[in-house]
């Protein structure tokens, strides 16, 4: 039954949808939980401790963290896996050009693939920026998430890094809630007006809380 459903492109999109409902779950909460930035350091700061001894005393330090960090990169890789695999699905049912133009799909329908690789790397220097460190310019201070953030916003490329993956993503989210509904069954012609709009606030919500921390960092209202 589970490889039946893996093997079908159905079932792939499935998972898709519901990996990809799973990150949009954890984007919503990030976005709530940056914007402390803008209390200070003692409660952005305090924020990340949190975050570190939640589900304490029953789990140990960091174990509820671990175990949201594993789901997530579980979430990522099944997305993407799919997202590859029914691309090359696509490409494969369609050998030849088709005759006729097709009618142009929506810009964001037309990015989704270009903008999973931009956020996918985006991912990668992110966590090398923020989480161990590698990348971060002006000397990276574990337990000082706040000092951290300014300066990774108090250069140009740590900026236009951030910014362009923000961008990619609300074009991603925009497309990618309204076909995760089709898939699973929510969407019909009475509901589809309102789940467009849903996308549509959905990633206009995350572009500007995102975008909100770094632009406050360059304006002097966070630093």
């Amino acid at each position: 039954m589970t490889r039946t459903l893996w093997g079908s492109t159905i079932g792939k999109k499935t998972v898709m949808a519901v990996s990809g409902l799973i990150m949009l779950g954890y984007l919503v909460a990030h976005m709530l939980g940056n914007l402390k930035i803008f209390f200070g350091p003692p409660e952005f700061n305090g924020y990340a401790h949190w975050l570190r001894t939640m589900g304490e005393p029953i789990l140990h330090y960091e174990w509820a963290l671990w175990i949201v960090r594993v789901v997530l990169v579980v979430a990522v890789v099944l997305h993407a896996v799919c997202a590859y695999q029914l691309s090359r699905r696509d490409l494969a049912a369609r050998p030849s050009k088709y005759v006729h133009k097709r009618a142009r799909a929506g810009y964001a329908t037309r990015t989704m693939r270009w903008g999973g690789i931009i956020l996918g790397l985006f991912i990668v220097w992110h966590i090398l920026d923020l989480t161990t460190g590698t990348v971060h310019p002006g000397g990276f201070q574990a337990g000082h998430p706040y000092q951290n953030v300014v300066d990774t916003f108090s250069t140009w490329y740590g900026n236009v890094i951030y910014i362009a993956a923000v961008l990619a993503l609300g074009l991603h989210v925009q497309h990618g809630f309204w076909s995760a509904a089709q898939t699973l069954g929510v969407g019909n012609a009475t509901r589809e007006r309102v789940l467009k709009g849903t996308a549509n606030l959905l990633a206009l919500a995350l572009t500007a809380g995102f975008i909100a921390v770094p632009v406050a960092v360059m304006t002097g209202v966070v630093s």
